[in-house]
């Protein structure tokens, strides 16, 4: 069983000859990138705007399962690639441990991890993965479009945040960047659980006591800062990462996303200071909010994050 999953995961041969090329891979041309993100931000705009003026804000449109489906492909997805490009990371630290000698700017897995040496092309099998990973960011941009149909609801920050990750994921691939298959490795677990947890809250189960989503959002953040500051390290100690120049493109974008998310979390949490407070100021209405917490599991203080 394991065998089989290492060979369709990690030694197909249509993994193992990957290679990222603009006349063969779908969507890997700057061109098709500008005009997706394009598309997308029109879209989004034109039916949020088309929304507001022939619906009430608080008037909702049904959905059914579409969005719980949603969650659960993204979720099984987000798995796959983890497990993926976690069995071939392991089979490429196998067989380029000569290339790492030869350069030597790395000498340890972990430093591959962080730094790619310099003359890493975009082939093989953790860039078929990184290949994956770019097309599945397209699935998530309809998380958008189901926020706005369900809550009239559409935020800067989101709109940003989701145009710039498939851009990030786009400059991976391009630039053959250092520190992208650790990127995966998070982002992936991240999403599978998430993902994972939103389709367990869409069937009717009940939700974490906690704002779950925006923990694990903290979380992969401080897990991007932490490893960008290793592979700063590295690059001057080891004698230079291959694709420095898109790391650091990305790292700003990173920082203006930390930046937004971080105003979205102080916001968050000053709303919910006054919800408590406005709770605390009425004995009934502190009783009812009680017993609605007690039937549905919290879910008043799970405060999502799209």
């Amino acid at each position: 069983m394991m065998q089989s999953l290492k060979y369709w995961l990690a030694e197909h041969p249509s993994i193992v000859n990957f290679r990222w090329s603009h006349t063969q891979s779908f969507g890997s041309t700057w061109s098709f990138l500008f005009a997706a993100i394009a598309v997308y931000i029109v879209a989004v705009i034109t039916l949020h705007s088309f929304l507001s003026l022939i619906l009430s804000k608080s008037r909702r449109i049904p959905l059914g399962p579409i969005p719980a489906i949603h969650s659960l492909c993204v979720s099984l997805i987000s798995a796959v690639i983890f497990v993926g490009i976690l069995y071939s990371a392991a089979a490429e630290i196998r067989d380029t441990r000569w290339f790492w000698r030869r350069t030597k700017t790395i000498s340890t897995p972990f430093q591959w991890f962080l730094c790619f040496p310099l003359g890493t092309r975009p082939s093989g099998r953790v860039f078929f993965w990184s290949y994956v990973f770019y097309l599945s960011r397209f699935l998530h941009l309809f998380r958008t479009f189901f926020t706005i149909l369900r809550h009239r609801k559409l935020t800067f920050f989101h709109l940003f945040n989701q145009s710039i990750l498939l851009w990030m994921s786009f400059l991976w691939l391009e630039f053959s960047q250092s520190f992208q298959v650790l990127a995966i490795l998070l982002a992936t677990l991240l999403y599978s659980v998430v993902y994972g947890y939103r389709f367990w809250t869409a069937i009717g189960l009940p939700s974490a006591c906690f704002p779950f989503v925006v923990n694990c959002q903290v979380v992969l953040l401080a897990c991007n800062l932490i490893s960008h500051f290793g592979v700063l390290f590295l690059h001057f100690l080891k004698g230079g990462c291959n694709g420095m120049g898109a790391w650091g493109f990305n790292s700003v974008l990173n920082g203006v996303i930390l930046i937004l998310f971080l105003n979205f979390y102080v916001k968050m949490h000053l709303r919910k200071k006054n919800v408590e407070d406005i709770d605390g100021n009425s004995n009934s209405s502190s009783s009812s909010s009680s017993s609605s917490s007690s039937a549905h599991g919290c879910s008043r203080s799970d405060i999502k994050f799209d």
